[in-house]
């Protein structure tokens, strides 16, 4: 087992945030979070990275607990975070985006075959080297944001609303990324509001609502429960 969270409870400002939050991704798996926004997909991937203590509960990373490190020190171990919004530094340009992460992040691959798998998840991105990343559109920040996640050379990547706010016209080119990080090795814990942006390929998910989960199991199960689906149709 990859990464597995054991009855996590998370408050904020006095109110509970997560309850009782149990999940696990194995190696190589793609596995979804689906849940309206606030349900609490966000402070749990927040959580899994450091940001966020807990009240209670557990986060572990390959059976051990890492919750309570710091969020460089878990970023070491081998977990990359995109956050919602995909937010690049607009300074710098796309090729300084990616090379970032093998600047503060060493691991057992040189830094140029890293960049080089990043380039092979998005490969449009070659054309905007030299473009800032102010000067880039939604789309073209969202795989800048990914690609320098992947750069990162992490097991398990934290995608949190990889398809929030992109036009039909991008979607199935993240989708297909994802599927290139699948096979590089890489699992993927993803964020989604709306279920009908999940890809087909998705290994299992987990529905959240109000901090709990309410469902997990594939993603045709999902569809054949009807509680499940009036609660992800509200999403």
């Amino acid at each position: 087992m990859s990464l597995a969270l054991e009855n996590v409870n998370v408050i904020l400002a006095g109110n509970p945030v997560l309850r009782d939050i149990s999940m696990h991704i194995e190696p190589g798996e793609l596995v979804c979070l689906v849940g309206r926004n606030g349900a609490g997909k966000s402070t749990t991937f927040r959580s899994i990275m450091g940001f966020q203590p807990l009240k209670s509960g557990a986060i572990k990373w390959k059976r051990s607990a890492i919750n309570g490190m710091q969020t460089h020190k878990i970023v070491e171990l081998g977990l990359g975070y995109t956050p919602e919004g995909s937010d690049v530094f607009g300074d710098l340009t796309v090729e300084d985006n990616i090379a970032l992460p093998t600047w503060t992040r060493k691991s057992g691959r040189s830094a140029q075959e890293r960049i080089d798998e990043a380039y092979a998840v998005f490969p449009k991105l070659k054309q905007y080297l030299h473009r800032g990343g102010q000067q880039l559109s939604g789309g073209e920040r969202k795989m800048v944001s990914i690609a320098r996640a992947l750069a990162l050379d992490p097991e398990l990547l934290l995608l949190d609303e990889a398809f929030e706010g992109l036009s039909p016209a991008i979607i199935p080119t993240i989708s297909e990324g994802l599927q290139s990080i699948l096979k590089q090795g890489r699992g993927v814990l993803l964020a989604e509001s709306n279920f009908y942006h999940l890809p087909p390929f998705a290994d299992r998910l987990y529905v959240i609502e109000r901090g709990e989960i309410v469902f997990e199991g594939t993603l045709a199960q999902a569809e054949a429960d009807a509680a499940t689906m009036k609660i992800i149709k509200g999403a």
